[in-house]
């Protein structure tokens, strides 16, 4: 069995570069919640309360609640769908240097090729997992966009520690999105013909 690599951010080029699709990843760091509301944000020319440079946003859409003695802890921390954000992703890979995407369910061919050409990837989160992910996030450090926004849509700082995940898009052009649904089409296409007789 292959071992798990370990990334730490603030991540490097090359290290985000050797990581290939199918991959299992330990993460630990910083990471930034963002869902439907901070993407068009950003997308739309919005400035980024800190620098997203080799940073990681996760499609999160969290449960937080106050924390005994003050701050904030959070409870649910499973990935929301990606492709939601797929309008957005590639203009905010490009603009703000994100080395780091996770969420679940996979991105599009925009998405996919600026994680090729600007050195970023996308890892596949557990999904139905929310309570187990949480017990990963050690801090919250700060939120941004809480009243304008929404607790579930704000965008959160986090320290988390070993959040693992699988590496679904890498930044060589492989997407085990596309391979699974072309491989369950080849398949599906081989079953049809073999009824047919």
């Amino acid at each position: 069995m292959d071992a798990i690599r370990t990334i730490i951010s603030p991540f490097d080029e090359r290290q985000i570069r050797a990581l290939k699709a199918g991959e299992s990843v330990r993460l630990s760091g910083l990471v930034y919640t963002g869902r439907d509301r901070l993407h068009a944000y950003l997308h739309g020319g919005g400035a980024a309360p800190v620098p997203l440079r080799d940073a990681a946003i996760y499609h999160c859409g969290p449960v937080v609640v106050p924390a005994d003695g003050g701050g904030w802890r959070v409870v649910a921390a499973g990935p929301t769908t990606s492709s939601r954000e797929e309008p957005y992703m590639a203009g905010i890979i490009t603009h703000h240097g994100v080395r780091v995407i996770i969420g679940k369910g996979g991105m599009g061919d925009k998405t996919r090729e600026a994680c090729r050409t600007q050195g970023c990837v996308y890892l596949q989160a557990v999904g139905g997992a929310a309570a187990s992910l949480a017990r990963r996030v050690t801090a919250v450090r700060r939120v941004f966009f809480l009243e304008e926004f929404g607790a579930t849509e704000a965008m959160w700082e986090w320290t988390v520690e070993g959040f693992e995940a699988v590496v679904g898009i890498d930044t060589h052009g492989r997407s085990l999105f596309d391979e699974i649904r072309q491989a369950s089409g080849s398949r599906l296409a081989e079953l049809t013909y073999i009824q047919q007789f």
